[in-house]
């Protein structure tokens, strides 16, 4: 029994994971635009141009940067940790602190390079520009964030006095040091929760007010944009005694996408999973995963508790896959394309139970996804619920070779066998 629940418990807690780190980062834009969009609310970033060749490099360095001796060369992917990413070519680090003979040379070795690192997976991401950015004469890094917290229902503040490395090592190291201040919505930031924050991060020479001012400029920014998470790491404090953001992630809600038009307009395909692009152009919630069952659900919980089924009887599933209660016939013809372009699919399980969603329309969307698609692989089809005989008989009568289940303990042992064949 505990290797059981060691199975299911494993599988649900890897597809949550990935389920909630998709929805906190449904729209993550490059350093350099997050970079411009800080600017425009006046808190300090670094001097920055995003170059996406040889050309806009050499330009960059004789119109932005003359006279530098070194300058910060970092590859724009979505993912952490590119400072100790690899490329495919061989280069090390996604990150270079580079002098001026060296620029091009470096920015060549990353453009157009895959770069892979503890987020990208296996596969990384393609680098298709380079942030150059003055390297800044730092004293003094810290770390700052601001994140929606379900506990206080509302923005929460986390600075820590040390920055420069993950939060999560931080925590582990040095738990004192981190405060938290939590913030009433509606009536906003004050001088004294600013002041709190100043005081958690400590900063050594920033002047103090200057530093409660670009608390609350991060604030502000983080509310008027939607912002679901605006950390910066490290937020530092330079010779010059200016408090800067030194490195920041912002991600937002895209709940709010149809009032941020400008920002969502940033969104970047060619750095996300093709597969999510598609479900999300067709109104579909889909995660890839790395098994060889295909998983086509109505509702997060029934879905979660298919994947955890197929786990049970020695599968793996390959995605996640809501089709939610209401999806149009020709969602389910799209969601078929979505699970077939996955190479790794051996076997395709739809398992749907009717009740704002017919069982009658999820089975006229397998049938015609079937034609369509010219399916190659085997598909398990359980329906219970709305219209359920209807559903079945136009399985039945499709002439198309489905194989059918009772229940959904039927429909993964089917799908497991179809898989392995």
């Amino acid at each position: 029994m505990r290797g059981l629940l060691n199975k299911l418990v494993s599988c649900s807690l890897s597809v949550a994971g990935k389920w909630q780190h998709q929805q906190l980062r449904r729209l993550n834009i490059h350093e350099y635009q997050g970079a411009e969009l800080m600017g425009k609310y006046g808190v300090n970033v670094p001097k920055g141009v995003a170059v996406s060749s040889l050309d806009e490099v050499k330009k960059a360095i004789q119109d932005v940067f003359p006279g530098e001796s070194e300058l910060v060369v970092k590859s724009q992917v979505l993912a952490g940790g590119r400072g100790l990413g690899k490329f495919k070519n061989g280069f090390q680090g996604g990150v270079h602190i580079v002098k001026a003979d060296k620029i091009e040379e470096t920015a060549g070795k990353m453009l157009g390079q895959i770069l892979v690192t503890k987020q990208t997976g296996s596969q990384g991401k393609i680098v298709s520009k380079v942030y150059l950015c003055e390297k800044l004469s730092l004293v003094n890094e810290m770390y700052f964030a601001i994140m929606l917290d379900r506990t206080s229902a509302g923005p929460l503040i986390i600075a820590c006095k040390k920055g420069g490395t993950s939060i999560e090592d931080l925590a582990e190291k040095f738990p004192d040091l981190i405060i938290k201040v939590p913030i009433d919505v509606f009536k906003g930031i004050t001088d004294e929760d600013a002041a709190k924050v100043v005081d958690g991060l400590a900063p050594k020479v920033a002047d103090r007010n200057n530093s409660i001012e670009q608390v609350k400029k991060l604030y502000k920014l983080f509310c008027e944009c939607d912002c679901t998470l605006l950390e910066i790491n490290p937020i530092a404090e330079t010779s010059d005694k200016q408090l800067v953001a030194a490195d920041a992630k912002l991600n937002f809600d895209d709940n709010a996408a149809f009032r941020q038009k400008e920002i969502f307009a940033l969104r970047d395909p060619t750095q996300e999973d093709p597969r999510e692009v598609a479900a999300a152009m067709a109104d579909l919630n889909y995660i890839g995963l790395d098994g060889e069952i295909g998983c086509m659900v109505n509702g997060a919980g029934l879905a979660m508790a298919t994947m955890d089924i197929v786990k049970l009887h020695g599968g793996t599933p390959a995605n996640f896959l809501d089709v939610g209660g209401n999806a149009s016939e020709g969602q389910v013809v799209e969601a078929f394309k979505i699970l077939t372009s996955d190479d790794k699919v051996k076997a395709i399980l739809v398992n749907i139970f009717g009740g704002i969603m017919k069982c009658d329309v999820i089975a006229s969307g397998i049938v015609n996804a079937a034609k369509q698609v010219a399916l190659k692989v085997p598909v398990v089809v359980r329906l219970e619920g709305t219209n359920v005989d209807q559903g079945k008989r136009i399985l039945k009568e499709s002439g198309m070779a489905l194989i059918t289940a009772e229940d959904l303990d039927d429909a993964a042992k089917k799908a497991v066998k179809a898989s392995a064949s």
